[in-house]
């Protein structure tokens, strides 16, 4: 028997033996039963440390081996998995005992600057499956990461993976937030997807639910067998604030241990696991109990100031390492410092750049479409910053929940025509494009079609069938990243939208970074269907501007017919309020990029 404590939570293997400790502050006394010892259920007691937290050293266990809690309250007995289960038989089975015995070999891997992630969203459910009747996992998500790094992304952005109840879910149901759901794999292969990732350049967001747990196989509720006024017990708050849209079980962000509880489950990604960012769900349902239609009376102080908390941590610790809130209020004291009175995060999920250009893209009539719109959202910041926010036009919300993917809303049931493909780019090339950190939906870039569900798994065909697109998408990724030197402006953060034509709908706006040749960009939009020959467009300096890109170039599409390419010459006179002007041809529905050398 190990007679020094052992520090930590859950179990901890050490030496000969694995050491325990939970909390439980209203128990009597605490067993432990396990495959170590025949599961008998009054042989091994853990030990009150007086302050809640109970503990123990059990020889015979060791890593593999399983267990419950046998806890005490009065006559009530009550069998519980560990809250700080890092792997589990089931959400509804036993805890694993879990080592630490994962080799590495990333370290050459740091993160890109967050003015320049390119992030890419991943349910692992449907991402990659082995066959149809079955979720995706981690094993077979790794396999397409080759596929991410040719694409040109270098983030990849997991939805919630942690232990829920049954084998397919969205995520956001978490039963168990330290544990790896067991339908997609084990520990290691969470690590091993990190790991080839970061040997691949592409660092690992992941996306956590501290706003609420559960409903379902939720071992946390009255884990010791105390509540009151009906509610949840040690973790939860036990009055009006527990009230959540999706279950009764908002965590007590007032109480130390609770709020201990999530601050070492983000710390645990982060060390443990390399992830390399946090993506808080429903922030505001942390911050206020109605979340973002919630007033004054609401509010939830101590969820404020548990943010904080985690962000002040994450920065201390990590700080490279980002944290973002899916608040979708633009509120920008979401993203000022924490030593401002800000929550603290690096960025936030801005659901308005999808909800005004969708329309935009998808309505039926071009005299319909407004510039004035499309203006607004290239150039929106939060609080004098273009990178607080991320945005795109397809996210696992915006492609359910009643919504469809976009090229589908342009023409439903004819998401392969030539509509829907012309389009459905131009609301990609703007979100590269314009001011803030771009994001794009697994599949998005083969125009998957089909609306977001956990057990349809993505159409890897398409990948094929439009492999044009998919070069599309990777030269608009390769210049946002500046990945040829020659567009550097697009990570910078000056936007200018300085030519907005409201008749034949088209817009162009310059990115720059600090100005001049391989900096300053161009982009030129066309919301029509209509070929403009010899268009006239204002260019912040003269001599010869290249296009990088043309989103109709035929190269991409066999129905794509403009090939205006190559180099023009500025003239000299002011045009939209530059000095000097270029005469561009633009296809319908497209987009040029152009930078000079």
């Amino acid at each position: 028997m190990e007679t020094e404590k052992i520090a930590g939570m859950g179990s901890i293997p050490h030496k000969n033996g694995v050491a325990f400790r939970v909390w439980a502050p209203n128990a009597d006394k605490i067993f432990i039963a396990g495959s170590f010892n025949n599961w008998e259920e009054d042989k091994l007691e853990l030990f009150s440390e007086e302050n809640g937290f109970w503990y123990g050293y059990i020889d015979s266990a060791k890593v593999g081996d399983e267990y419950k809690y046998v806890i005490w309250n009065g006559d009530m007995k009550l069998l519980r998995n560990d809250p700080y289960a890092k792997e589990l038989t089931s959400s509804a089975g036993n805890t694993i005992i879990t080592g630490a015995d994962f080799v590495w070999d990333d370290d050459d891997f740091n993160m890109p600057s967050w003015n320049e992630l390119v992030i890419y969203e991943i349910h692992v459910g449907t991402f990659n499956t082995p066959q149809r009747d079955m979720p995706g996992n981690l094993k077979s998500a790794t396999k397409k990461i080759p596929y991410l790094k040719e694409l040109g992304i270098n983030a990849i952005e997991l939805m919630p993976i942690m232990e829920f109840p049954g084998d397919y879910s969205w995520g956001y149901n978490t039963g168990y937030p330290f544990s790896v759901e067991s339908s997609y794999g084990k520990p290691d292969d969470l690590k091993k997807l990190v790991n080839e990732a970061h040997k691949a350049g592409i660092a690992v967001i992941l996306d956590v639910v501290y706003n609420h747990f559960g409903p379902g196989d939720l071992d946390m509720w009255r884990f010791d067998g105390w509540q009151e006024n009906d509610k949840g017990g040690i973790y939860f708050y036990n009055d009006w604030r527990s009230e959540t849209p999706w279950g009764d079980t908002r965590p007590d962000y007032g109480r130390d241990e609770v709020k201990q509880y999530l601050r070492d489950n983000a710390l645990m990604w982060m060390a443990d696991y390399r992830i390399d960012g946090l993506r808080l769900d429903a922030t505001a349902f942390i911050r206020n109990a109605k979340g973002d239609q919630g007033g004054k009376e609401e509010e939830i102080a101590d969820g404020w100031s548990f943010m904080q908390w985690i962000n002040k941590e994450v920065k201390q610790r990590f700080e490279f390492k980002i944290t973002i809130a899916e608040d979708l209020t633009m509120n920008p004291w979401l993203t000022k410092t924490t030593g401002e009175g800000g929550a603290g995060f690096g960025t936030q999920w801005d659901n308005s750049f999808a909800r005004e250009i969708r329309p935009q893209i998808t309505m039926g009539s071009d005299d319909d479409r407004d510039m004035e719109v499309v203006k607004g959202q290239i150039s929106q910041q939060i609080d004098g910053d273009i990178f607080s926010r991320v945005i795109y036009t397809e996210s696992h919300d915006s492609i359910a929940n009643g919504q469809s993917r976009v090229p589908e809303e342009i023409w439903p049931g004819n998401a392969d025509h030539w509509f829907s493909r012309k389009r459905s780019v131009l609301g990609s090339a703007l979100v590269f494009t314009s001011s803030g950190i771009p994001m794009i939906f697994q599949g998005q870039e083969f125009l998957e079609d089909r609306v977001f569900f956990d057990k349809d798994p993505l159409d890897w065909n398409l990948s094929e069938q439009y492999s044009g697109l998919v070069k599309l998408y990777k030269k608009l990724i390769g210049l946002r990243r500046n990945i040829h030197g020659n567009t550097k402006g697009l990570s910078g953060q000056n936007t200018d939208v300085y030519h907005v034509n409201n008749q034949q709908k088209v817009i162009a706006y310059h990115r720059w970074y600090n100005g001049g040749p391989k900096d300053s960009v161009v982009v030129i939009v066309n919301f029509r269907n209509e070929t403009f020959d010899n268009y006239a467009i204002g260019v912040p300096s003269g001599g010869s501007w290249e296009v990088r890109f043309n989103s109709d170039w035929k190269g991409y599409d066999d129905e794509f017919t403009n090939n205006y390419t190559g180099e023009s010459v500025a003239n000299e006179g002011q045009t939209d309020g530059m000095p000097h002007y270029l005469t561009v041809s633009i296809g319908p529905y497209s987009v040029l990029i152009l930078s000079q050398d």
